[in-house]
C-alpha cells in the first residue's frame, strides 16, 4: 500500500507543523510495510525542511508534481514549465500591483519585493480601501504563505528568468480581484501544455500539463511496484483532485473543499484535530 500525504490544510496544523500524532501514525504505517509519501505544491526543499524538523524522510511529490524526489533525495521525474512561453505572462502580471505572484524552480521561491509590499500594505489597509473581512482575509494569507515558503527577494523577476540556466516549475498567482485571477487564467490557459489549478480560492498554479499530484502518485506507485488500487490519497484543496482521480482510496480532510468530499471514499477529521493520525489508523483497521 502506498500512502499519499498533502501538507497544507491535511498533514501541517494550523501552525504549520506535523503534530506527534501525525508523525506517530505514519511511523505506524510504516511499521504495517506501508509507503507514506507527500504530496505537495510546495517546492522540495519547504516540503523537506517540514519533514525533517518531525524527525521523518519520504519521498516527494513537490510543486505539484513538476517534481518527484525519492527518499534518498534522488530526482525521479521533472517537468518543468517551457519557460519562453510563460515569460510574457509573467511580464503582464508584472505590470499588475494588485496581482502578487512567485516563480519557482527546483531549490528556491522568487517574489519581486514590491509585490510583498503592495500585499502588506494592503493588508494594513481598512476602512474604505479594504473591507475589514477582506483585510482579514488578506492577512491570513500572507502569514500562511510566507510561513510556508523560504522566499528570495528580487528588485526585478527579470534577473531570474533572463538567466539562461534557470529552470521554472511553477508559478502562482494570487488576488482579491476574481476578474484579475480569471484575466491572468485566461492568458495562462492560451498557452499550449500548461494545466492551472488552484489550492485556495484566491490563488491559481501554473504547471507543465504532465505536472499534478496524480501523475507524481503514478511515477511513485510504478517505482514501488504498486498498482493504483493500491493507493490511498489524502488532501483537503482544488490541486489535489488529480490525485483523487488517480487514487485507489480517497480520503477529504473534514476542512476540504466541497467538491472533494463529493468525489472520496472517507471523510476524516480537521488538519487540526490530527485528520491524517485519524486516517491512517481508519486505513490499518480496514485491512
Amino acid at each position: 500500500m502506498l500512502i499519499a500525504l498533502d501538507m497544507d490544510g491535511t498533514l501541517l496544523n494550523d501552525n504549520g507543523n506535523i503534530s506527534p500524532g501525525n508523525r506517530e501514525a505514519i511511523e505506524q504505517a510504516q511499521n504495517h510495510g506501508a509507503i507514506v509519501i507527500i504530496a505537495t505544491g510546495r517546492s522540495y526543499m519547504d516540503a523537506e525542511k517540514q519533514l525533517r524538523l518531525a524527525g521523518l524522510e519520504l519521498p516527494v511529490v513537490s510543486l505539484n508534481g513538476a517534481v518527484v524526489t525519492l527518499q534518498d533525495r534522488t530526482l525521479a521525474a521533472s517537468k518543468p514549465l517551457h519557460k519562453e512561453e510563460v515569460i510574457p505572462a509573467l511580464r503582464w502580471m508584472n505590470e499588475i500591483p494588485d496581482l502578487y505572484y512567485e516563480v519557482y524552480t527546483e531549490d528556491n521561491v522568487y517574489v519581486e519585493l514590491n509585490k510583498r509590499v503592495h500585499l502588506e500594505k494592503l493588508a494594513a489597509q481598512g476602512g474604505d480601501e479594504l473591507p475589514e473581512d477582506m483585510r482579514l482575509l488578506l492577512k491570513g494569507v500572507i502569514d500562511q504563505q510566507f510561513r510556508q515558503a523560504a522566499v528570495t527577494y528580487v528588485e526585478s523577476m527579470e534577473e531570474i528568468w533572463s538567466k539562461e540556466e534557470s529552470v521554472l516549475y511553477k508559478t502562482l498567482a494570487f488576488s482579491l480581484k476574481p476578474e484579475l485571477l480569471k484575466e491572468a487564467s485566461t492568458r495562462f490557459a492560451s498557452i499550449p501544455g500548461l494545466i492551472i489549478t488552484s489550492s485556495h480560492i484566491n490563488n491559481i498554479e501554473i504547471n507543465h500539463e504532465e505536472a499534478n499530484k496524480g501523475s507524481g502518485l503514478a511515477i511513485l506507485a510504478a517505482h514501488y511496484g504498486i498498482p493504483m488500487e493500491q493507493t490511498v490519497v489524502m488532501g483537503d484543496s482544488y490541486n489535489d483532485l488529480p490525485m483523487f482521480e488517480a487514487g485507489g482510496y480517497r480520503i477529504a480532510m473534514a476542512n476540504a473543499a466541497p467538491i472533494l468530499k463529493e468525489n472520496c471514499d472517507h471523510i476524516t477529521s480537521t488538519n487540526h484535530e490530527d485528520g491524517v493520525a485519524a486516517a491512517i489508523w481508519h486505513i490499518l483497521n480496514k485491512k
